[in-house]
């Protein structure tokens, strides 16, 4: 199990390192959504504006629920 998920890794970090083709047969400079942002890059910006925003509004409440759980946990609750 392991050296078959060790060798689709090598697989895939040389298909990134390498100018091979990707599975449509194109290189990379060549398709037509090379410059897009990535969604990955979309949903990583758009959960940091969430988290922002969540603690900006009630930041104070997740703080004393944090400081509630931590106490109960250490038994002092």
């Amino acid at each position: 199990m392991f050296h078959h998920l060790m060798n689709r890794f090598t697989v895939f970090v040389i298909g990134l390192s390498t100018d091979a083709p990707d599975r449509r047969g194109e290189r990379r400079e060549e398709r037509p959504d090379r410059g897009d942002v990535p969604g990955w890059v979309l949903i990583t910006l758009m959960t940091a504006g969430l988290v922002v925003a969540l603690w900006a509004l009630a930041g104070e409440a997740f703080t004393s629920m944090f400081q509630d759980a931590m106490n109960t946990v250490r038994g002092a609750g």
